[in-house]
């Protein structure tokens, strides 16, 4: 059964629905008509409205219409349909959203008077049709403006008819069962045209206020502020203020904007980025924006709490980017705007940012998180900013006078400018990869040309405000040099180790880049010079040049364009040829770089991090970071990304790996835990691991890999593992952190050791090959290895064979032992190695004997000779070298230490000619049994 309340409702929408098409016809069809022409600005504006408005008025009939027809359903079969089917009740929201889109266009016609300027067109006509508007609506009368008519015309039927909506809603709500489900939807439909009411009397309100603003202004100030979307909320003509330090004559306050006036100037502030700031005390308030900062006073406290409030709620609003419904500030919504925001401002005032436009994140009034910068010049800077500086990491894009030319700055950035890491890509193919400070180059970096530059180089030290100072490593490929040695503004000045192609080594001192007074040159065949050079390292003026024969000649030197070097000393060929160790030995660099002081700008950002309990905020500085190449941001000038691979995603948290080292205390599982991390390129240690790594392959690989610069190499590689250690206060450097540390350094540094010992190792190796031709017993015996130590019950014969044809079956397991040395890059593995090779001679002995037996030197010694010489290892000189420079001091005078001394012995043995030419030995040295 149908209750009187629904009949009332379709009886009101079959009048409002024809009214509707009343107004449609006699109405707004006439006013697209009469609209201006589209040819001028404001025409154009007018007719848009219009057609805006009669399409949300042909929306708001086909609702009408719906609901009429659900209505009509309802009434036909009220048993079979329930009262929620209603289009009112089942869709009020849709219903409430067609009315909002009505209220919307009619009101922004109001505001800027488009029913009078169309009228004006027709004001004949719209006289003419007084008669028929009254049949319109009840009170149209026949005095007063046309516009007048046209704007009661759309206005007061809509008003009437939701006045009756929520009058019968709430009484169809009465008749409802209070626990039946459709009740809700009953009350809430009742609830919200109720406050669409109070909306559009809002609306209509700030509709005609704003109207009635308009002719208050000049003509120019009206082009400016007048648009059909924006409300007039508050007027200090209405409500008195003043405003400090700008002294306005009027403040307007819009729903979008805050407008100060001062004569001819307009400032206007997006209230977006306007922040109100809490009331200090009752005559005054603040407000900030991204540029101004000014105060509201005034002597009656009430109107400042209003203006407070208006001002405060319209900044609410305009970051919801919608109307407040019901009302302004009585909306669900916070009432407080919040303090970080986003949104888009273009500075005015002069200084870095003038005519720059920043997009992004803002916290009271200053651009504060992750935003975009772009400069009308064609600069773009992209990453994160604090207190309205670039702070954090960010990408700046500089243009350059070339065409698509551009220096691509990936830094970190302190208030204002790059401090930290950064990488820079210039236009000029250069890249600079480093840290900063203050704008600047400052610490350690490494600058390198494109190989295609008219004079590829590459830097690799330190700098000091944007200039090489302090130790650094320059590689000029054209010239086929490498500098090694101390910098200042600019210029190699201080010691240095000058390495050229050829092999041949300088070490001076330089003085504004050129080489002064005395210095060393090494060639490669190791003749050495003492004396002075010009700048190419030619020898001039005084010196003393002694040859690897052990002649010396010492005189005046010079060189004679076209006609080579001349010199004019003595020469002296008494000498005895010097001793071929001690001439290969010659080592440059050591003494004058102190080892500890060669890479503090590489040690002190890591020391800094640690000391200061490794902030993650620090982390990416320290680490460096991974970013999209600057060709791929080059494409996007729009907006440009800056996603970085985040090191905590596979790194694990420095303060959980202190807390780990602590944790372990036993030095197995305290190495381990140190591997794990320095194999880690996202781990702290890791990361300086392999910037140390960098630093030595640009002093010692390719031009650097010279014999004379191996004590160099040396003794970085034990620093770096004594620094790698030191952030945790222990000295068990050799035995825990160098044997991690090594491999990293490994293949530079063997190859220096291979140079240095080149001599060595041919005659070894001349030894070896001599002694490989013998068969097994045959080489026992002319190493006069006592017989009945033989393991001739090692050696199966098949027919044809004797004991004195078997080769490579003696001591077989002591020998595949020994090969195992070449197979790691620890030293106290490598002498772990040496040792279970004594063992397996000691146990082969110890079976041929049939009892436990310890071998006298006399005895070892020869058979350890026979082993080496069977394991035919490559370049045992440079292995046995590293081992002992490079092994735990606390192993010195112990097991390791004479075992490899026994080695060395074996080494020297071999080299012998005696041993290169198939003679035996008169005798071996007599030692104590060990």
């Amino acid at each position: 059964m149908c209750s009187p309340e629904e009949a009332a409702l379709l009886r009101l929408e079959e009048v409002f629905s024809a009214t509707l098409g009343r107004i449609n016809s006699l109405v707004l069809q006439p006013l697209l008509e009469a609209a201006p022409e589209a040819s001028d600005p404001w025409g154009r504006e007018c007719l848009q409205l219009l057609q805006q408005l009669h399409r949300s008025s042909q929306q708001l009939w086909d609702v009408t219409e719906e609901s009429l027809h659900s209505l009509r359903e309802r009434l036909r079969r009220p048993e079979a349909v329930g009262l929620e089917s209603l289009v009112l009740l089942h869709s009020a929201d849709r219903v409430l959203q067609v009315h909002l889109e009505y209220i919307e266009s009619y009101t922004c016609c109001v505001a800027v008077q488009a029913f009078q300027k169309a009228a004006k067109r027709r004001s004949e006509y719209w006289r003419g049709r007084r008669k028929a508007l009254r049949q319109v609506l009840l009170g149209v009368s026949s005095e007063g403006s046309v516009g007048t008519a046209l704007l009661q015309a759309l206005r007061q039927p809509l008003a009437h008819h939701l006045q009756q909506y929520v009058l019968l809603l709430l009484s169809l709500g009465d008749t409802v069962r209070e626990c039946h489900p459709t009740r809700e939807l009953v009350i809430h439909a009742a609830g919200l045209f109720g406050d669409l009411q109070s909306f559009m009397r809002q609306e209509l309100d700030q509709a005609t206020a704003t109207q009635a603003l308009w002719p208050t202004l000049s003509s120019r100030l009206r082009d400016v502020l007048c648009t059909p979307t924006r409300r007039l909320l508050q007027d200090s003509q209405d409500v008195p203020v003043t405003v400090t330090p700008l002294r306005a004559e009027r403040v307007l306050l819009f729903d979008d904007a805050l407008v100060l006036l001062q004569g001819h100037n307009i400032h206007t502030f997006d209230l977006k980025l306007v922040w109100v700031e809490p009331e200090q005390d009752r005559c005054t308030f603040h407000l900030l924006t991204p540029e101004e900062e000014f105060s509201f006073c005034s002597k009656d406290p009430q109107g400042l709490v209003v203006w407070q409030w208006k001002v405060t709620q319209a900044v609410c609003q305009a970051l919801r980017e919608k109307k407040d419904f019901p009302v302004l500030g009585a909306g669900l919504e916070p009432s407080e705007p919040p303090t970080c925001r986003c949104g888009a401002y273009t500075f005015r005032s002069e200084g870095r940012f003038c005519q720059a436009t920043y997009e992004g994140e803002w916290y009271w009034g200053r651009p504060h998180g992750k935003g975009t910068l772009k400069w009308p010049d064609g600069r773009n800077h992209v990453g994160d900013f604090c207190q309205g500086l670039e702070h954090g990491f960010g990408i700046r894009l500089v243009p350059q006078a070339s065409e698509d030319k551009f220096d691509c700055y990936k830094c970190h950035w302190q208030e204002g400018s790059m401090c930290g890491y950064g990488i820079c890509e210039y236009s000029t193919s250069e890249v600079y990869k480093g840290y900063f400070q203050e704008g600047l180059r400052h610490g350690f970096g490494v600058l390198e040309s494109a190989p295609q530059a008219p004079r590829p180089l590459r830097y690799t030290g330190h700098w000091e405000r944007g200039q090489r100072s302090g130790y650094g490593v320059e590689e000029d490929r054209d010239r086929g040099e490498r500098y090694i040695g101390m910098w200042q503004a600019d210029q190699r000045h201080g010691p240095g180790v000058m390495v050229t192609q050829a092999g041949v080594c300088y070490q001076g001192t330089f003085q504004a880049d050129k080489m002064v007074g005395p210095g060393i040159l090494l060639s490669d065949d190791d003749s050495l010079y003492e004396g002075t050079f010009s700048r190419d390292l030619t020898l001039v003026g005084k010196g003393k040049v002694t040859f690897p024969n052990g002649f010396t000649l010492e005189g005046s030197f010079g060189s004679v364009s076209g006609r080579g070097l001349h010199t004019q000393g003595v020469l002296d060929t008494a000498a005895l040829p010097p001793d071929p160790s001690s001439t290969c030995k010659r080592q440059l660099g050591q003494g004058i770089f102190p080892v500890e002081s060669r890479w503090q700008g590489v040690y002190g950002p890591f020391r800094d991090f640690v000391r200061a309990g490794c902030p993650g905020d620090l982390r990416e500085a320290l680490l460096g970071f991974h970013v999209q190449s600057s060709r791929e941001l080059r494409k996007s000038q729009e907006y440009l990304c800056c996603e970085r691979t985040c090191p905590e995603d596979q790194a694990g948290r420095m303060e959980d790996f202190l807390e780990e080292l602590l944790q372990h205390r036993e030095p197995e599982a305290l190495q381990q835990c140190l591997r794990k991390a320095l194999s880690n390129s996202l781990h702290p240690l890791g990361k300086l691991l392999r910037t140390l790594m960098l630093t030595f392959q640009a002093t010692y690989a390719g031009i650097g890999a010279n014999k004379h610069l191996q004590g160099l190499a040396q003794e970085e590689v034990k620093q770096h593992a004594q620094e790698l250690w030191a952030a945790y206060r222990d000295l068990r450097v050799h035995s825990l952190v160098l044997p991690l540390v090594l491999p990293s350094f490994y293949a530079e540094l063997f190859t220096l050791y291979l140079l240095l010992h080149e001599r060595e190792d041919s005659l070894y190796s001349q030894g070896i090959t001599s002694l490989s031709l013998f068969p097994d017993t045959k080489l026992l015996e002319f190493l006069d290895v006592q017989k009945h130590l033989w393991p001739l019950k090692d050696l199966t014969l098949t027919t044809n064979q004797r004991y004195s044809l078997v080769r490579d079956k003696c001591f077989l397991s002591a020998t595949e032992c020994l090969q195992k040395m070449i197979t790691t890059v620890d030293p106290r593995e490598k002498l772990e190695v040496l040792e279970k090779t004594y063992e397996e001679i000691e146990a082969t002995v110890s079976r041929v004997l049939g009892r436990q037996h310890k071998l006298p030197m006399d005895d070892l010694l020869p058979l350890l000779i026979y082993v080496v010489s069977r394991a035919q290892i490559q370049h045992l000189g440079a292995e046995i070298h590293l081992i002992r420079d490079l092994m735990d001091p606390l192993h010195t005078g112990g097991l390791y230490d004479f075992l490899l001394t026994a080695l060395e012995s074996c080494y020297e043995h071999i080299q012998k000619e005696d041993m290169r030419l198939h003679r035996l030995p008169s005798s071996w040295s007599c030692r104590e049994p060990w």
